[in-house]
């Protein structure tokens, strides 16, 4: 894996890394886009990042230059894919790299659009998951 994809707006990156099931792909799409009023997501389906490890992207955003680096991405993984609610798992690459949690699509867009404009953090979030691992709305804790 060279580099990792560029955004030229303020969505955010969701990166698939499994490609054995087209339909959930085309799913998380539909959840993620009917979740929100706005679109919030810049798709990235490339058979470049089958299979890529967190800590693979975490080495290729460290890699990268200044202007290159990312903050965070969704990654669209095996357990993603498999899993009925199809929770994506969003990574840290900035203030704790790898750090990571999952999301549901229907939180996809509070995530999403509070972390492009930076009114919360990565860890405002990943705090918020308890022993889950998944992140469930604010008023859920």
């Amino acid at each position: 894996m060279a580099s990792l994809p560029q955004l030229e707006d303020l969505t955010s990156l969701v990166l698939r890394s499994d490609f054995g099931d087209d339909a959930a792909w085309d799913a998380i799409k539909a959840a993620i886009d009917g979740s929100g009023g706005h679109r919030s997501a810049t798709y990235v389906s490339d058979q470049a990042y089958a299979g890529v490890s967190v800590q693979a992207l975490v080495e290729a955003d460290a890699a990268a230059d200044e202007a290159d680096k990312i903050t965070y991405l969704f990654l669209a993984d095996d357990v993603c894919m498999a899993d009925e609610e199809h929770r994506l798992l969003a990574v840290d690459l900035f203030d704790e790299p790898g750090r990571s949690f999952r999301v549901p699509p229907r939180w996809f867009p509070d995530v999403s659009t509070n972390l492009s404009i930076a009114n919360l953090d990565f860890a405002d979030f990943a705090d918020t998951t308890g022993g889950f691992g998944t992140f469930q709305g604010f008023d859920s804790r």
